[in-house]
């Protein structure tokens, strides 16, 4: 990457921009986004460790498509260790049905209907699905109806050898927005709908060698480090991230070091860090990867609180290149609230960008959905570091210091994240993330991620450049 006019001053996302060059690539579908810092994803997004955020119904859905979910350190092991086992378990096509019995209620339907963004429950009988319930056959029903009064019986089942063309093809023809897919004896196995079938052409899972998911988790720096680290591993995950938010610390080389020793192979995520001193000094203790960003997140008081941190772009810039001198790589963490954001931080040297916020209100993220005065869909997301964060972190300690430390806290205890009514599920902000991050790698004539860093060009530009490229939604 080269900058146009060189910067004076620590730069955010919204001071730069890209600058096209001339380009050979005739389709955005010549880019291959696949990560080269060992990981296995094959576009360069990861959703963050937050609670609010990343859940089991958010890691599958991320790997279908070829990101990577890290599932938080607060977590019991034993639900982590049953988290990591249910991804695996899933189909890398065919996404994952949620079922109801015929004599379960409508409450029961409305329930569960959002846990998935296609918005449909397969009603099952003896392993069979025998009936399709939408939130539109919900409304206007008493809620104690069974859903075998309500629910479509006109099923269109498709085969699970089904190729993505072919599935497309017949779901148009029935004018069919999705359906169960079966065995040859007729057992429920998943649901498909005519978006996920073009998606499966668009997208390639993050594997593992065996075939089966992707998943990372998060570990922090305290109590048995070395013990929990390697209960995860024991369990299944691909990743490890060590986590704290600030990484560069006694306590962290220390946790690195131990990991390390047990787990010679895996990759090894650690931060966070806005500086090279900070990103050689992990290196050095183990890390494979490194996690840049101190404050630029939208749940994140840190700044505001303490002064600490340093704008995203520019730290991304200085620890990529430290990173790349041991061979090593960063991930690019917050700061990121538009496709550009995740195309400039990859043209900074981020081998991925991690994502929090952007992504709590989705469908697929954890939190329960509830609506405003309004009748708007949303989410409640809030910080790692917030009260609300620290109360659950501190379950299993004393009152007193459970009481001590709800004291402090640098972070937003209660968000609203609402819902896009054209983007509500996570897949459709991948859809327009991936495309933009494309584009750009095709106005730089680039066709892999290391490629872009090496052709990307950038200029710094003032307040209102940057609202010059904003899209007006109305008159002026």
């Amino acid at each position: 990457m080269r900058f146009i006019n060189n910067p004076s001053h620590d730069l955010t996302y919204e001071d730069v921009f890209l600058v096209p060059s001339r380009s050979q690539i005739a389709s955005r579908m010549d880019v291959d986004l696949s990560s080269q810092d060992g990981t296995g994803t094959t576009i360069p997004l990861v959703v963050a460790n937050m609670t609010a955020i990343s859940g089991r119904r958010m890691a599958e859905t991320i790997a279908r498509r070829g990101g990577m979910a890290v599932i938080p350190q607060d977590i019991p092991l034993q639900i982590v260790s049953e988290v990591i086992k249910w991804v695996k378990e899933r189909d890398t096509f065919f996404d994952t049905p949620v079922t109801l019995s015929p004599n379960a209620t409508v409450a029961d339907a409305l329930d569960l209907i959002n846990k998935r963004a296609h918005g449909a429950l397969i009603v099952v009988k003896d392993g069979k699905p025998v009936g399709i319930v939408t939130e539109a056959d919900c409304e206007r029903v008493d809620r104690f109806t069974q859903i075998e009064t309500i629910m479509s019986k006109e099923l269109v089942t498709l085969p699970n050898d089904i190729d993505p063309h072919t599935a497309f093809d017949l779901l148009s023809s029935e004018r069919r927005r999705l359906a169960p897919v079966v065995d040859k004896n007729g057992k429920l196995i998943g649901i498909l709908t005519r978006t996920g079938a073009l998606r499966a052409t668009l997208y390639k899972p993050a594997l593992d060698a065996k075939g089966k998911l992707r998943i990372a988790c998060a570990v922090g720096i305290n109590g048995d480090v070395a013990g929990k680290a390697k209960a995860l591993i024991d369990s299944g995950a691909d990743v490890l991230v060590v986590d704290t938010a600030h990484g560069h610390q006694i306590k962290m080389i220390e946790a690195l070091k131990l990991i390390r020793a047990i787990a010679p192979t895996i990759p090894i995520v650690a931060g966070n860090v806005v500086t090279a001193s900070g990103t050689k000094d992990l290196i050095e203790a183990g890390a494979d990867i490194i996690k840049v960003g101190v404050g630029p997140g939208a749940m994140c008081t840190t700044r505001m609180q303490t002064g600490v941190g340093r704008p995203q772009f520019s730290a991304v810039l200085e620890c990529a290149a430290e990173a790349a001198k041991h061979g090593k790589h960063v991930w690019a963490d917050g700061g990121v609230r538009h496709p550009r954001d995740v195309a400039l931080a990859l043209a900074a040297g981020a081998s991925q960008v991690m994502i929090g916020s952007w992504f709590a209100g989705t469908f697929e993220s954890p939190s329960d959905l509830n609506r405003d005065a309004n009748g708007r869909l949303y989410k409640e997301s809030f910080g790692m570091a917030s009260a609300r964060a620290v109360a659950a972190r501190t379950a299993t300690e004393g009152a007193f210091e459970r009481a001590r430390k709800s004291l402090f806290e640098e972070g937003i205890s209660s968000s609203r994240m609402y819902l896009d009514p054209n983007r509500p599920g996570v897949e459709d902000l991948l859809d327009e993330i991936i495309a933009g991050v494309r584009s750009s790698f095709t106005y730089a004539g680039a066709t892999s991620i290391p490629d872009f860093f090496e052709k990307a060009v950038v200029g710094i530009q003032s307040a209102s450049g940057y609202a010059e490229g904003r899209p007006l939604h109305q008159s002026w």
